[in-house]
């Protein structure tokens, strides 16, 4: 028996030994292969230590997350942000003690006007409902104020796209289904629908890829969408068409979309049918006369010239030329994948665009004609809150949403690895989502969130959110103290832009 053990101890020293040898050898030839090699300076300077570089430069983004970073700290959402959205989609408490993290002082901050008497729960009445499209042959009314903004299945998986589509008819707000056309997953809950019509024409097009007639009056034969968008450019990468790596367009996304399975979908920077204010009329006529339903465009604002002459236009046609909503992206909204130059630097934030857009159509007396959809970033209730203040009739929300789901913001949106199984194409990953209970917490969170909008209503003194006027919020200013927003952004006069068109014959004004 002593000779036994001997014998087993004698092999497991002879084999530490070799394994030890072994990572020595390994590691004298790693470090022969830093020194030799030229394409990296760390590793040459400081061959096999500097392998740990890149290895904490990745961890470092969930170590911020979770251990380094304050509550109000974190871009493009901090933990303050997602927390709400958490607590919102799990039904749970959403009270803080003991005070707010949020510093009021930092310049634009916002915060509203409480009012000495405020709206009691028994005077308050129900959100206003709001009618698109009223000259339509199928216009669409809804009393919901936040919607599920585009997101393209493709972008999102199969599970999530399911998970919205339930919670989006439980919760009984409008699903947009971004550019990628619109997928049996979509359908599968029985939501309203908002069908995208992005550059690429995906789910709407011919074999050449322009706009089909034919497909489009199938579309619209759908009972469940209820809208159509054309989608002029998105939040985070303006002038840019969307991108969907190759290992993302599996068979279902390709039949959806129309083009060639395992191929990357790169679709066109802009709508090659649309390339003056002229054209967009044109494009929406034709689009309205086939569907019949209220249709709009989504667009970020950059330069704005051409909204002017577009309004012009608008009037010299007949009013009923226009669009039934404009949707106002921000310059930082999301994306599954975009080029950082123009994540970063390009086009107009929401707090710019939205107040210049609203009154725009004001001074060309098409307020009351086109509903304004206010998207990019917002996804706590006094986002919403002040969007409405300013003027917006509906505040569409992915991001948000996507967090009710589950997103972790692990910043993988362009990878095929999201741990989430949201924005993932793995079936394993996929796994993690039940879109059953997922669902439930997306209606949970679109129910939260007007509700606590309609907590800052009553607190303003109005009965319902769609009250909500400039006047209720403050911003502050370069000096350090607040303005109200009716200051900052004066509300211009109904048509005081309309004789400025000369020589026009304003049709229907």
């Amino acid at each position: 028996m002593t000779s036994e053990v001997g014998n087993i101890l004698g092999f497991a020293s002879i084999l530490f030994i070799f394994v030890i040898e072994m990572m020595m050898l390994g590691i004298l030839i790693l470090f022969l292969a830093d020194v030799l090699q030229t394409k990296d300076a760390i590793r040459r300077n400081f061959p096999v230590v500097g392998h740990l570089r890149p290895i904490f430069q990745e961890l470092g983004v969930f170590f911020r997350q979770y251990f380094f970073a304050m509550d109000r700290e974190e871009l493009p959402f901090n933990r303050a942000q997602r927390e709400w959205v958490y607590r919102a989609s799990k039904d749970s408490d959403s009270t803080i003690a003991f005070g707010s993290t949020k510093d009021l002082r930092p310049l634009n901050t916002a915060f509203f006007v409480n009012c000495p008497f405020p709206t009691l729960e028994d005077e308050a009445v129900q959100t206003t409902p709001v009618t698109l499209g009223e000259n339509c042959r199928h216009p669409f009314t809804t009393d919901r104020i936040v919607n599920i903004s585009a997101i393209s299945y493709g972008a999102l998986s199969k599970v999530a796209v399911q998970a919205l589509s339930h919670g989006a008819a439980k919760a009984g707000c409008w699903l947009n289904t971004g550019e990628g056309g619109v997928s049996p997953f979509h359908l599968e809950g029985k939501c309203d629908i908002v069908f995208q019509i992005g550059t690429a024409h995906y789910g709407a097009r011919n074999s050449d890829g322009t706009l089909s007639e034919e497909k489009l009056a199938e579309l619209a034969r759908i009972p469940q969408i209820r809208m159509f968008e054309i989608k002029l450019s998105q939040g985070a990468k303006p002038g840019k068409g969307g991108i969907l790596p190759a290992d993302k367009v599996t068979r279902e996304i390709a039949e959806t979309r129309g083009i060639p399975e395992g191929s990357a979908s790169i679709s066109p920077n802009r709508n090659p049918q649309i390339n003056s204010p002229s054209e967009l009329l044109d494009y929406i006529a034709r689009v309205r006369a086939v569907t019949g339903k209220p249709l709009g465009f989504k667009s970020v604002i950059g330069a704005y010239g051409w909204l002017e002459t577009l309004f012009r236009e608008i009037h010299r046609r007949g009013i009923e030329s226009a669009p039934d909503f404009i949707t106002v992206d921000s310059s930082d909204g999301g994306t599954g994948a975009a080029p950082m130059s123009l994540i970063d630097h390009v086009g107009l934030p929401i707090g710019e665009s939205l107040p210049m857009v609203v009154d725009l159509l004001v001074k060309y007396d098409l307020r009351k004609r086109v509903k304004v959809i206010a998207s990019g970033k917002l996804i706590n209730p006094a986002e919403v809150a002040w969007a409405l203040c300013i003027g917006a009739d509906f505040v569409n929300s992915a991001r948000g949403f996507m967090f009710s789901l589950g997103c972790i913001q692990a910043l993988k949106c362009n990878k095929n690895t999201c741990p989430t199984g949201i924005t993932t194409h793995n079936a394993r990953l996929q796994r993690g989502l039940d879109p059953a209970r997922k669902s439930v917490c997306v209606a949970n969170y679109a129910s939260g969130i007007e509700h606590e909008v309609k907590v800052i209503a009553h607190s303003c003194g109005v009965q319902n959110p769609r009250q909500l006027k400039r006047f209720h919020a403050r911003i502050v200013t370069a000096k350090g103290i607040s303005m109200p927003l009716s200051e900052v952004y004066p509300e211009p006069k109904a048509g005081e832009a309309i004789s400025a068109i000369d020589g026009a014959v304003l049709k229907g004004a």
